[in-house]
């Protein structure tokens, strides 16, 4: 039985590179802002790509934090979609859905932002990344997620930040797995196995 994977629809989702991928690795996802369908996936991919307090006012408007926050299956956050998974984002000055207590921050100094390319990975402990060794994927932000307690995987761009989150059933990558070629297709792939 092939499982039902959800993506989260909204104004700031990448959501086509992300469906794209699915496809490759042999999955046909639901684009979704409807709560029922969320709830009834077996897994939820949450991406992101745009300004964190627009995309949290949008949120609000349908009702889907507080979908999010309670979902019980697995949660990927992808890029924005981790930093709207913190708990405050200095973009916007915006509260987020506060799954992760982490503050997301700008990176200092202006001339060096945004983070665009590709960078490795470190300290991974996580199932997310079984099978991979030092990868490198790709990321483009101008924000970061603090060291933090929930911390499975650490990037450094000016400076160490936590790249990728695990808390409960919720998952968080800051880096886009769907442009990240065959070392993201096996963190999704990983996600989906979960």
């Amino acid at each position: 039985m092939m499982s039902k994977i959800a993506i989260v629809k909204y104004n700031a989702g990448n959501v086509r590179s992300v469906e794209n991928t699915l496809h490759r690795l042999g999955v046909d996802p639901v684009i979704t802002d409807d709560p029922e369908e969320l709830k009834a996936a077996d897994k939820v991919i949450f991406p992101g790509v745009g300004e964190a307090s627009t995309a949290m006012n949008f949120l609000k408007e349908k009702g889907l934090d507080e979908v999010i926050k309670n979902l019980k299956q697995p949660v990927l956050g992808i890029c924005l979609g981790l930093q709207l998974m913190c708990k405050h984002t200095e973009e916007g000055d915006a509260d987020c859905l506060g799954i992760f207590d982490v503050l997301v921050k700008r990176f200092p100094p202006e001339d060096k932002v945004p983070h665009v390319g590709w960078n490795s990975l470190s300290k991974l402990k996580s199932p997310l990344f079984e099978g991979l060794v030092k990868p490198y994927v790709y990321f483009v932000h101008s924000y970061y997620a603090e060291a933090n307690e929930w911390e499975i995987a650490e990037a450094n761009y000016i400076l160490p930040f936590a790249t990728a989150l695990h808390r409960d059933n919720f998952y968080a990558i800051q880096a886009h797995p769907e442009k990240s070629g065959e070392v993201g297709a096996k963190i999704l792939e990983n996600f989906l196995k979960l």
